[in-house]
């Protein structure tokens, strides 16, 4: 298997790509574009989104946090889909937690039953004189 890296003819290893980096943007910036994107007519809001490089998602989130901000809030009121989905998962472990509880209990309930029923059956079958018969062959 051969590895990402190329080498030239002097032995010295080529990057056949820079490492992305991630872009960050100042607060002034952000709110340029938003007020931009906001005053854009129409059919122009996704050429300012082109222009920029950005996604609409990620204006979305700089408008929750300039809104929230000028609110007084620390932060916007979000969840994360991971957030929402461990509540979910959390909700349904709970339901199953809930089930097998009420099946142990029952389970347990049977068997003290069936314990009791054993021991009846034992002192009938001492009353009467008779060996327990065997279902065994």
């Amino acid at each position: 298997m051969s590895s990402p890296t190329s080498t030239i003819p002097d032995g010295e290893p080529v990057d056949p790509a820079p490492k992305p980096t991630r872009r960050t943007f100042t607060a002034e910036y952000r709110n340029k574009i938003i007020d931009e994107y906001n005053k854009a007519a129409h059919g122009e809001k996704s050429a300012v989104l082109r222009r920029e490089g950005l996604h609409q998602s990620q204006l979305r989130e700089w408008t929750l946090t300039r809104n929230a901000k000028a609110a007084g809030k620390t932060q916007p009121r979000s969840h994360t889909d991971g957030e929402a989905a461990t509540r979910r998962e959390n909700a349904r472990l709970a339901r199953e937690n809930a089930r097998l509880a009420k099946q142990l209990t029952q389970a347990e309930a049977a068997l003290e039953i069936m314990g009791k029923l054993h021991v009846f059956l034992e002192s009938i079958s001492e009353s009467t004189g008779t060996p327990p018969s065997s279902t065994k062959p």
